[in-house]
């Protein structure tokens, strides 16, 4: 990651916001999540965002799978991402099968490539983050703020194949 108290930047291309770059604002929402049940709700969108803007700090094999769901999140709502993370935790704790179960995201484009995006029109280091933490100004309002961060990260991750 670049220093931002040299450069100013997170290695995304984001300017660094108060709290600094995209990975503190991430480890933020991270900590407040853990407190906050309604929050929590966009964690898979969230986790899948930051590593597909940030994907030196993602384990490769897995960003295909994070862009789908980026996708389904975009595509059918955060309900049906829910659903989809349901499946699979429940399909992993019984051990039956191994791997991922891409059957639900098959409609969707894979990842890219070569190359990362970036910079992207809305990133973590530019939420808001007052006295209430990220949701100060209501669940609703953090949440459209995140889809607007997914839907910038799929944009640029499409411009790849453009």
């Amino acid at each position: 990651m670049t220093d931002s108290s040299t450069t100013g930047r997170c290695d995304c291309g984001a300017i660094a916001g108060p709290l600094g770059e995209c990975a503190d604002y991430f480890y933020a929402i991270l900590a407040e999540e853990q407190a906050d049940p309604q929050m929590y709700r966009w964690h898979a969108a969230v986790v899948c965002a930051y590593l597909l803007q940030h994907p030196a700090r993602a384990h490769e094999k897995y960003l295909d799978v994070q862009f789908r769901l980026l996708q389904l999140y975009l595509d059918k709502g955060l309900d049906a991402l829910l659903r989809v993370q349901a499946h699979q935790v429940a399909r992993n704790k019984h051990g039956v099968r191994s791997g991922y179960d891409m059957a639900p995201l098959a409609e969707y484009a894979p990842l890219p490539g070569p190359g990362s995006p970036g910079p992207f029109r809305a990133g973590f280091s530019g939420l808001p983050c007052g006295d209430g933490g990220f949701v100060s100004d209501g669940h609703q309002a953090y949440g459209r703020r995140i889809q607007t961060i997914a839907e910038a990260t799929v944009e640029s991750w499409r411009s790849l194949t453009a």
